[in-house]
């Protein structure tokens, strides 16, 4: 790397360090070029010309924070998929960090929770993609009663509900269970401890073969994406896999 390139990702990496502290101490608001500059040690027109102006600014701090938390994030599944921790206590322990994250970092939670902005996120994209790691671990251990797909967009979506009402109530009035409490309930819509001889334990029997199904080798390419239609097809209509557990098999057949 060239001495010149170096000094200008280093002029980048001090300016966003600078707007990253004033935005976590004081808001968007305190993110002013005039305020970043002296804390960085550069001049105004440096960040113009490195972010455009302070939207562009502020989306690249969002991004930097937000890539340091899910990196974080990345190491804790891989090592937990290493350790074979149950997928469940890993789940909860990672929404817990979700949590506190967005209520430490309440700015770069709204900014990162602009529709637009996390179209154009590969933190985002990459966080959402750890998730579905986790969910697809609970999945293969049999504990799905809903398609992967679904169960992380209700975390997701639960998740962001959370911190958003969390962070609209005076912090003497938050409910401290709150976050807890809405984990259990979408682990109440997406799980089953079902019995396997039971509907939900067919729709969850389905939901953990269609998530080793793209491994089974023994299979041809053709016959896996055979597989894959089927079970899609089941565990996409509940219904039909609780006809399926409840009717008997005809051994005159």
């Amino acid at each position: 790397m060239s001495d010149v390139v170096k000094s200008r990702a280093d002029t980048r990496a001090a300016i966003i360090d600078a707007a990253a502290w004033l935005l976590h101490e004081s808001g968007p608001g305190a993110v002013t070029t005039r305020g970043v500059a002296e804390r960085a040690g550069v001049q105004a027109p440096t960040i113009y010309r490195l972010f455009g102006d302070k939207d562009g600014l502020l989306e690249a701090v969002a991004e930097h924070v937000m890539a340091t938390f899910v990196s974080d994030k990345a190491a804790r599944v891989a090592a937990a998929t290493a350790a074979d921790v149950d997928p469940l206590d890993d789940l909860r322990a990672s929404w817990r960090k979700q949590i506190e994250f967005g209520l430490a970092n309440p700015a770069v939670f709204r900014l990162l929770s602009d529709p637009e902005r996390v179209l154009n996120s590969g933190a985002a994209r990459t966080g959402r993609q750890i998730l579905e790691t986790r969910v697809h671990r609970l999945a293969t251990a049999g504990r799905l009663r809903v398609p992967e797909p679904h169960a992380v967009d209700l975390i997701q979506a639960a998740g962001v509900g959370t911190i958003q009402t969390l962070l609209a109530t005076p912090q003497e009035r938050r409910d401290p269970g709150l976050g807890d409490a809405m984990m259990e309930a979408v682990l109440g819509r997406i799980l089953t401890d079902a019995p396997p001889e039971a509907p939900d334990g067919t729709l969850a029997t389905a939901v953990a073969l269609r998530a080793l199904a793209p491994q089974l080798r023994v299979l041809s390419d053709s016959e896996r994406q055979l597989l894959v239609e089927w079970l899609d097809r089941i565990t996409q209509t509940p219904a039909r896999a609780a006809d399926i557990a409840e009717t008997p098999v005809n051994a005159n057949r």
